[in-house]
């Protein structure tokens, strides 16, 4: 099986992390979101994972050449054209069944379905309350007519994930290529959809397959609900720090220092960070940060930062020195 993973995009929703990182290198419940996705992709037998990089890529083939075995190779989106643009730079590095995974979510799915897949592809779902805010299908007797972007009237709870599989990849490039030749956009963009509704009409046959889970990483509140609901999963091991008291369900990182702290519920703390004399909650903290006498929730703190100060709500990227002395309901958002 070959996976296409496009990861070239700008994250801007999740600025000031996505200033000095990419958006799949973010830190969830203690590992890049990129590697979660990954470690849902093993399940496969991987031929090859196809990676179609752009902004700050090179973290990207770094990070996955030090943690993967299997065979990657990158190539790069040079102009951001939007998601059939990037699928299509893979067009001289794979054939065949392949799928396409966007990693900007977390899911629980049993990848292997496809396999037994009797038709051109498929795409993944999952049953949404409020199909409005996603793009979804239209399924008439298991197979998918319409592809409809935030549906106004109900007509499918069935909302895309952002997984897709093709029996053979080389039609949707023909497919992204007629949709580019004839000037298919959307806000300025060239969407997969419009690539896949092109295939079903020319009749090619499409079905859908369900992930059991589905967490939003693409927004700064969306990532810390994500890493609540990952930490419930990963259950309620709290390490052993004498002087602090550990809330489960947490991870942190053995090389951490805590000091004197209160850690948890809800938080994920990197390596070598350092807490001193302070009170951590549902927050996301990344490598080497340091944080000293405050009390932060519903916060993430980048890499190398450092936050001082009294009880807080931050958002800092990499590199962020913030010291407060009162109390600001909205943090701050500084970057050095």
């Amino acid at each position: 099986m070959n996976v296409i993973i496009p990861v070239a995009g700008l994250g801007t929703r999740l600025r000031p992390q996505t200033w000095s990182k990419p958006k799949p290198l973010v830190t969830v419940a203690g590992k890049p979101v990129l590697g979660h996705v990954l470690d849902s992709l093993l399940q496969l037998p991987l031929d090859q994972v196809v990676f179609v990089t752009g902004y700050l890529g090179e973290q990207i083939e770094d990070y996955v050449r030090t943690n993967y075995t299997f065979p990657a190779t990158f190539v790069e989106q040079e102009e951001p054209l939007g998601q059939s643009h990037a699928v299509l730079q893979a067009r001289d590095v794979v054939t065949g069944p392949s799928l396409i995974v966007f990693p900007d979510m977390l899911f629980e799915a049993d990848l292997a379905q496809v396999e037994q897949v009797d038709a051109d592809g498929a795409l993944f779902v999952k049953e949404v309350p409020d199909p409005r805010r996603f793009g979804v299908v239209v399924v008439d007797d298991g197979r998918i007519t319409r592809l409809v972007e935030k549906p106004a009237d109900a007509v499918s709870n069935l909302a895309i994930v952002g997984i897709y599989y093709f029996r053979a990849i080389e039609d949707l490039f023909e497919a992204i290529e007629y949709q580019m030749a004839h000037s298919i956009q959307t806000k300025g963009e060239y969407f997969l959809a419009d690539a896949i509704q092109h295939l079903i009409d020319r009749g090619k046959r499409f079905t859908w397959l369900p992930v059991s889970v589905w967490e939003d990483c693409g927004k700064p509140e969306a990532l810390l609900d994500t890493n609540r609901y990952m930490l419930t999963q990963l259950g309620n091991h709290v390490p052993d720090i004498p002087g602090s008291v550990i809330v489960p369900p947490v991870v942190i990182d053995p090389t951490a220092t805590i000091k004197n702290s209160i850690i948890g519920p809800y938080a994920s703390i990197g390596a070598r960070v350092t807490i001193t004399n302070s009170i951590v909650t549902d927050s996301i903290v990344d490598e080497e940060a340091q944080i000293e006498t405050a009390m932060l929730t519903r916060s993430i703190v980048g890499r190398h930062a450092y936050v001082r100060g009294n009880s807080v709500r931050v958002n800092v990227g990499d590199s962020s020195n913030v010291i407060l002395t009162g109390w600001h309901e909205n943090g701050a958002n500084e970057r050095d």
